[in-house]
């Protein structure tokens, strides 16, 4: 039989593919992947002071982690699609990275010599990045099976995606939980736990996302 008959057979009465979906998939990731990790940061380790509602820098906290959220629905949505590159999206969450580390390195300048260290590394920083990536567990399994539902090609990059997404919506939870406000501190340890997810995510995915 031609390939061109083939085709022609398998795709008889097959309708139009569905539309959207990739957000149908992965509009429920984001929703419970956020929820799972805000429910379980608090539950483990506690809600913050209600004075910290009122401190900007917990709002530029949050603002990276949501921005690097974004950027990850961005890049799943984009590498869901068979052959598909997304270099802009990558892009973006590096500038988002960028600017957070440029804010982290201008408040640290501007404290007190004595004080520099102790904003960097704050009360938490080794176990700070541990509780991003366990957080971001939840949020991974759910993107990994959106993804294993749609058609990635490029199963590493794809799962490495996955864990970008994950781990900023982790680090979105534990926000609410952790009491470390100095930029300088959530452009490092923070970041260092959402890379780890999206380390574990590049692993997983030529396991998971193989067709």
């Amino acid at each position: 039989m031609k390939t061109d008959a083939l085709i022609d057979m398998l795709a008889a009465n097959a309708g139009p593919a569905p539309r959207a979906a990739v957000a149908r998939r992965l509009g429920p990731v984001v929703v419970l992947g956020v929820v799972a990790s805000a429910i379980g940061a608090v539950l483990s380790y506690g809600l913050i002071p209600a004075w910290m509602w009122s401190d900007a820098s917990l709002w530029i906290k949050l603002g990276y982690a949501l921005a690097l959220a974004a950027s990850g629905v961005a890049l799943v949505n984009r590498l869901a699609r068979p052959g598909a590159v997304a270099t802009s999206a990558w892009r973006v969450a590096l500038a988002v990275l960028v600017l957070m580390v440029a804010l982290g390195v201008a408040t640290l300048m501007q404290a007190p010599p004595e004080r520099r260290m102790t904003d960097w590394m704050g009360h938490s920083w080794a176990s700070c990045p541990w509780h991003v990536l366990l957080l971001s567990l939840p949020a991974l399994g759910l993107a990994m099976w959106a993804l294993r539902g749609l058609a990635p090609t490029h199963a590493r990059v794809a799962g490495a995606a996955a864990g970008l997404l994950a781990g900023a919506l982790g680090a979105a939870g534990y926000s609410l939980a952790c009491t470390e406000l100095a930029p300088a501190f959530v452009a490092t340890w923070y970041t260092l736990g959402i890379a780890g997810a999206m380390a574990l995510g590049a692993l997983l995915g030529p396991r998971l996302l193989r067709w």
